[in-house]
């Protein structure tokens, strides 16, 4: 499967009257604890010299990027984050240790029309900008540890079954803040990349822009459902005028049960409406807190 572009995305042209999107790392792929705590932190902590404050560090990250309201944030934004939450804590502040300067990296993430090494990789040719090489070395690292480290992943249970059930029945695509390339590795590595149409990752833009392009104006009100485990995933069909199912974070394997044995029928015959949604909303939004456990 090619990686598609963002006119491919416009172009999609439907085979089937319903579609449903679905996000990756920690909503099909029980990814994110591995990726983050054995990737992303490690790395956050060596290469902008957090070593004095690791455990704050790691504890900040982890809230932001796994445990909070900002669940699945790209991975730039979410490193603005972590070092903004970070100085703030009293215990940071009391050992006098000076935290990196993001302003460079939020400025790269304001302007930048996709957030992906690509476009960083744009930005630094313009601006030769010190901060921004860092940031690459930073990000590079973190896929080198991620493509070494994150094998073997099943997707979570009633997954494949899912997929399976829905392939002559729904289009279906991978809405994704993930690099095309983990993707396509992830995905065909465990054969379920067949059952898909469309993998799309950080290249082609925030996911709502992503799901847009695919459906806008191709499909039928109620027709279109994104599956995602992050509030990402809700403001992304909410901007594609698309209804939601939540795979609950720390509930996955239930969510995915639920999915499998209830949700997709529902979907199909057009009984998942905005107050069937709504159920599921409850306990999605309580597992995302904004306040951290610090506070």
């Amino acid at each position: 499967m090619s990686i598609p572009t963002k006119e491919s995305l416009k172009q999609f042209q439907p085979k089937h009257s319903y579609f449903i999107g679905f996000d990756s790392d920690g909503c099909v792929f029980d990814s994110m604890e591995l990726k983050h705590k054995e990737c992303f932190i490690p790395n956050i902590i060596k290469y902008y010299d957090l070593q004095p404050v690791s455990k704050y560090a790691r504890e900040v990250a982890e809230f932001v990027n796994l445990y909070s309201h900002w669940r699945g944030i790209n991975r730039f934004p979410g490193l603005v984050m972590t070092l903004e939450m970070l100085k703030k804590r009293p215990e940071v502040r009391e050992r006098g240790i000076n935290i990196p300067d993001w302003t460079p990296i939020q400025k790269f993430v304001d302007a930048a029309p996709s957030l992906g090494n690509p476009a960083l990789k744009a930005a630094i040719a313009k601006t030769n900008d010190t901060a921004l090489k860092h940031l690459l070395a930073w990000s590079e690292a973190v896929n080198r540890d991620v493509e070494s480290m994150v094998k073997g992943l099943p997707p979570f249970p009633h997954v494949k079954e899912s997929l399976q059930k829905l392939q002559n029945r729904a289009d279906m695509m991978v809405v994704s803040a993930t690099p095309a390339e983990a993707l396509h590795r992830e995905w065909e590595e465990h054969g379920i990349d067949q059952y898909v149409a469309l993998i799309a990752g950080q290249e082609l833009g925030k996911k709502e822009e992503q799901l847009g392009l695919t459906v806008q104006g191709k499909y039928a009100a109620g027709h279109v459902l994104m599956v995602g485990d992050a509030l990402g995933d809700l403001k992304a069909a909410r901007a594609a005028g698309a209804l939601f199912y939540p795979i609950v974070p720390g509930r996955e394997d239930e969510s995915w049960r639920i999915f499998n044995e209830v949700i997709i029928e529902q979907f199909l015959s057009g009984q998942y409406t905005p107050d069937t949604e709504a159920k599921f909303l409850t306990d999605f939004e309580k597992a995302l807190p904004k306040t951290p456990p610090w506070q």
